[in-house]
């Protein structure tokens, strides 16, 4: 027999390999048994070259492969359900005094350091206060003076109708202002000594011992850091959710064993036009100290509770485009 060959430009194809192998030993007489077995070792052949076509349909389960999905089951029960926001806010301590001089003068001592504990009322400084003492002795006695003048001419009007009633008065008027006098003095001498008007920690101080300042001068700073309070500025849709005693919990990254449950005490009445929240603030004890004003705090508060509702872990929900 004479054959005539064409040529095929396409790209050759596998099952065109196959099929051309079998016509040619088709048509040289090979018995069709062994055309078959030669076809069978073919396409093992295309299997482990990587044919990702199966052999057989994966539904018949015959020569094909099965997936498995591995899933995960868990009871579904009722329980109580919280809704939470999740808020950043800045620890702040609970009271931040600049203590400043209201005399002045020189600062001729100083009794305290920075880090100190200081009780409400404690000596921190003196300011030199020989003026002013010398000035409180002369109107102590010029006190004295009119009180006794005073005391004589009431004596003498009331009891023997002696002198005018006008002499009377001024005695008794010039007393009344001596007596002011000496007393302004006085606390002005007391205010020399620099105290502290709250209980806590000396954060800072501003000058030293012959320093010369004036009243308003900033000398020191105090603060108040047990307890702490903690800033948050929440976002004014949750205006009706936020309200004072609401429960929530505050953490901090950089101390994972400072996690302690607290409630709002403050709830802003504005709302911030610059970013759209309103002040709300929680207080938290610090008895140790260790978390410092203007740390980074994460807050959750409950927004609300639904008790007895049907709960499912967030990761079993698929959110789809509809």
């Amino acid at each position: 027999m004479t054959f005539h060959m064409t040529t095929d430009r396409r790209t050759p194809r596998p099952e065109d390999d196959r099929a051309r192998t079998m016509t040619t030993i088709t048509r040289r007489g090979v018995p069709a048994s062994l055309a078959a077995l030669l076809l069978g070792l073919a396409a093992c052949g295309d299997a482990e070259a990587g044919d990702p076509t199966p052999s057989a349909d994966p539904a018949s389960g015959a020569g094909g492969f099965t997936r498995i999905i591995n899933v995960e089951t868990t009871e579904v029960a009722f329980e109580d359900f919280l809704e939470q926001i999740r808020l950043t806010g800045v620890v702040e301590a609970s009271r931040d005094v600049v203590v400043s001089a209201e005399e002045s003068g020189t600062i001729v001592e100083t009794s305290v350091e920075k880090g100190d504990r200081v009780r409400a009322g404690q000596a921190l400084m003196r300011i030199d206060d020989r003026v002013l003492t010398s000035q409180v002795d002369q109107a102590r006695a010029a006190a004295e003076l009119a009180r006794e003048t005073w005391q004589r001419r009431k004596r003498l009007w009331e009891e023997d109708q002696v002198g005018s009633e006008l002499a009377y008065l001024e005695a008794r008027f010039s007393s009344e202002q001596a007596d002011a006098n000496l007393r302004a003095l006085e606390e002005r001498l007391a205010r020399t000594v620099i105290r502290a008007p709250v209980e806590g920690v000396v954060e800072d101080r501003m000058v030293e011992t012959g320093t010369l300042v004036s009243p308003g001068t900033p000398v020191a700073r105090v603060l108040d850091v047990n307890p702490v309070k903690i800033a948050v500025g929440v976002p004014e849709r949750y205006a009706p959710d936020v309200t004072v005693g609401a429960p929530a919990t505050v953490s901090f990254d950089v101390l994972p064993d400072a996690n302690a449950e607290a409630t709002v005490n403050f709830v802003g009445a504005a709302v911030d036009p610059r970013n759209r929240t309103f002040p709300v603030e929680l207080r938290l004890p610090n008895s140790g100290g260790q978390i410092k004003p203007e740390m980074v705090a994460n807050v959750t508060i409950q927004r609300f509770r639904i008790p007895d509702a049907v709960v499912v872990p967030q990761d079993a929900v698929v959110r789809v485009a509809d």
